[in-house]
């Protein structure tokens, strides 16, 4: 054998030893940063990934921010692309609204859990009275159980302890939305007072009562969802239309944000989008209220 290819022959296998030297040091490299990590950690390894972080982040953004804040973000994302100041201002117009009807939506609910709470509290208290409570006593109890009450909790508390007037105590918290059922209950103790009905029974058929009007409602709201989502979906065509226009290249925020044409059609079909969008929602709350 030559001396060049004695000397190839050399240097080729000096570079796969260093080779898979340096692969075995990089394995047990990584072997033991492993160990170290499961032994530090108790078998989980320390830090997130980066994506994870990333979507933890947004995650609390989502959180944190309100749904109306949106509106002035994606104003200020549309302006920026489409070189206007119009869609900030009418992401800024839209703050107002959106946070109205965030305000109604965080109201149904509230109501929709006081409501829930007068049917525990009514269970609550016929299971007292059957267990042989007297009424002062046995409201006391169920009021510490659930939150039926309300903001009216020391008045009607206070009113069964020293002997006021329960039934008007009750008839006064029942102001507060969503705690109509209270009025029920309070003609319930008055029956019993005066007439010495069973209590228990008139609880209980009362409690009876609300839950079946709770199922109805959402019942009827299952059934009006339908409408609903329909009615959003129908609102959100434009957009598609505008995104398909783009993906045409036919520019269509251009159009509508720097020619007379597009700025009087963008006018006519924001109203227009809006009253349509009010309408069907008006027709859905009044079946629901109906």
């Amino acid at each position: 054998m030559a001396i060049g290819e004695t000397t190839d022959v050399q240097v080729s296998a000096a570079m796969a030893c260093a080779g898979i030297a340096a692969w075995l040091m990089s394995g047990r490299r990584a072997g033991a940063r492993r160990a170290r990590l499961l032994l530090a950690g108790g078998g989980a390894e320390a830090g997130p990934p980066r994506q994870e972080w990333v979507g933890a982040t947004w995650r609390r953004l989502r959180e944190r921010m309100r749904p109306e804040a949106w509106s002035l973000v994606a104003g200020l994302v549309i302006a920026v692309i489409g070189s206007s100041v119009v869609p900030l201002l009418l992401g800024a117009a839209g703050v107002p609204l959106l946070g109205r009807v965030r305000r109604a939506s965080e109201a149904r609910r509230a109501r929709e859990q006081r409501g829930d709470a007068v049917i525990a509290l009514c269970g609550a208290l016929a299971g007292e009275v059957r267990a042989g409570r007297q009424p002062g006593e046995a409201l006391r109890g169920a009021a510490r159980d659930s939150d039926g009450l309300g903001d009216g909790q020391p008045v009607v508390l206070a009113a069964a302890r020293f002997g006021g007037d329960v039934p008007g105590a009750l008839t006064e918290a029942a102001r507060q939305p969503g705690a109509d059922g209270l009025v029920g209950l309070a003609a319930c103790w008055r029956v019993a007072v005066d007439r010495g009905a069973g209590l228990a029974a008139g609880l209980e058929r009362l409690e009876g009562a609300l839950r079946a009007e709770r199922d109805q409602r959402a019942d009827m709201r299952a059934q009006l969802a339908g409408s609903r989502s329909t009615a959003s979906m129908l609102a959100g065509l434009p957009v598609l239309g505008l995104l398909l226009g783009t993906a045409l290249g036919a520019d269509p925020l251009h159009v509508l944000l720097h020619t007379g044409p597009g700025l009087g059609c963008l006018l006519v079909g924001g109203v227009l989008e809006g009253v349509g969008l009010w309408w069907a929602l008006r027709i859905v709350r009044g079946a629901e209220a109906a």
